[in-house]
């Protein structure tokens, strides 16, 4: 038995819409036939963009969306991928599969893509071959509407006014692929950049400083020692890989009960890290100014048998669903630091919420765990406590129940729970301090058995339902959560 203790009386920092921000990579077919297809295509689209795709993105109020990189962001020249599509440079992706890279999506398309689904812009600039020349001009290109250069260049490919583009990133992972550089000399490259990305025409650009992989508090103490006062935000990366080998990850979809509680273990991580992370930062930061922008989160598992290993491509399960429920909780636990999170990735890569095959389209069991944890988007943030259960494995345990919870505008309480036990249900309890509960409804999602997954043949085996397991009683919440399962209620 679980008893949470919901302090609605205690509302504290706002939950970012953006933390259900997601990430785009020129990376397999997240890009190319996830995303676009072309202005001739068979598939239904609007200026090459799929429309399926759109449509699904809308719902999902995707509000933030990160781009180009990822590793191909350190290697991307924006030049390349403007003008009159025949006229663009063809290059060879290094990073991902091998294969050759038309640039017929770049910027123009990109900032496309962002206004059908009103999602805002996030671009990462090339720190790792790039020039701060190039960089500046960038910014000027998309931003500037005076006289110069880069805006008669915008005019002349078909772009009249400028773009509003609020978030860049300075680099990315550039301990790693973006150039293997020590933290002392990318802070000084960071405070250089920076300088550059220049504010025009009221626009105003939340500056993102390359931060740590995973557990590195050495990268963090530096760059805010050196950095912080030039930054808006610092990025950090963490993906949640079953075994801990990256050279044999594990499967999506063949997996046993140890593989399952490994995975939650592992991704259960997030929440240290940002701990740590955190204390670091506040003490060059104690107003919590600079926010936390975890750009690259999800699982990581073995390719999918049969494709191509440069492309990442990964089946998707309700094992995922619970991997996505449990980092959404943990984000809005930290969102007085954490600012942004951008899923990896958005289509066909990764955790991704939405794959494609040729003219067909699903909505993975991720998707719908993001839909139906929408309603937290800028709400407040409610404390809540959890005693009791248990989900135990191998001599291992963990929390039963995880979950977080949030108040609207309209003063509706949501609450999102989480069942971390494959094969019991969970009975939970709940005292809401604060508020006079009156009504309970919501929606779950469930399956039968752990590997289950959505597939072009059957897209809807995993689905979000009505959910009829809560009863509210003298202002109490009593509720009975299937075996792993995510749920979201709406108590008022």
């Amino acid at each position: 038995m679980a008893h949470l203790i919901i302090n609605a009386d205690l509302q504290g920092s706002r939950i970012s819409r953006n933390i259900y921000g997601h990430f785009s990579e020129h990376l397999g077919r997240c890009i190319y036939g996830g995303i676009w297809v072309g202005h001739d295509s068979p598939v239904p689209n609007t200026d090459g963009l799929r429309n399926d795709v759109i449509e699904a993105l809308r719902l999902l109020k995707v509000p933030v969306l990160r781009w180009p990189g990822g590793c191909f962001a350190d290697e991307y020249h924006w030049r390349d991928g403007v003008g009159p599509h025949g006229t663009r440079k063809r290059m060879i992706n290094t990073h991902w599969g091998g294969l050759v890279e038309d640039n017929s999506f770049g910027t123009h398309e990109f900032l496309r893509l962002c206004e059908l689904t009103g999602a805002e812009p996030y671009i990462c600039g090339n720190v790792g071959s790039g020039t701060v020349q190039e960089m500046q001009e960038w910014v000027e290109y998309i931003t500037f509407e005076g006289e110069s250069p880069m805006t008669n260049l915008r005019k002349a490919n078909g772009r009249e006014q400028p773009w509003k583009l609020t978030y860049f990133g300075v680099g990315n992972e550039n301990w790693g692929c973006g150039g293997a550089m020590r933290p002392e000399y990318y802070a000084d490259l960071y405070r250089r950049y920076a300088c550059y990305i220049r504010n025009f025409n009221g626009n105003s650009i939340y500056r993102i400083a390359c931060g740590p992989n995973e557990g590195n508090y050495h990268w963090t103490e530096v760059l805010m020692r050196e950095a912080a006062n030039r930054m808006s935000g610092l990025s950090l990366h963490y993906y949640t890989v079953p075994s801990g080998n990256w050279d044999c990850k594990g499967s999506a979809t063949e997996f046993d009960e140890s593989e399952w509680f490994g995975t939650l273990k592992k991704t259960l991580v997030m929440n240290d890290l940002i701990t740590k992370h955190d204390t670091i930062m506040t003490r060059y930061d104690p107003d919590k100014r600079v926010g936390l922008i975890v750009d690259e989160w999800g699982t990581w598992y073995d390719v999918e048998p049969g494709t191509n290993p440069g492309f990442l491509y990964q089946q998707n399960s309700m094992r995922d669903a619970i991997v996505a429920g449990i980092n959404l909780n943990i984000f809005h636990h930290h969102s007085d630091r954490v600012q942004m999170a951008n899923l990896a990735q958005i289509i066909n890569v990764l955790q991704s919420v939405i794959l494609t095959e040729g003219g067909r389209m699903l909505k993975t069991p991720t998707y719908h765990v993001m839909e139906m944890y929408k309603v937290h988007q800028d709400a407040s943030h409610v404390p809540i406590t959890i005693q009791g259960g248990e989900y135990g494995f191998g001599g291992e345990s963990l929390p039963q129940v995880h979950a977080s919870a949030s108040m609207d505008a309209q003063g509706v309480l949501h609450l999102s729970l989480c069942n971390l036990d494959p094969t019991r249900p969970a009975d939970l309890t709940a005292e809401i301090r604060g508020m006079g509960v009156k009504s309970v409804d919501g929606r779950m999602l469930a399956a039968s058995v752990m590997q289950a997954h959505n597939t072009f043949d059957e897209p809807d085996t995993v689905r979000p339902v009505a959910f009829f397991g809560a009863s509210v009683t003298n202002g109490h919440l009593t509720a009975v959560l299937p075996p792993m399962s995510v749920s979201v209620l709406a108590l008022s």
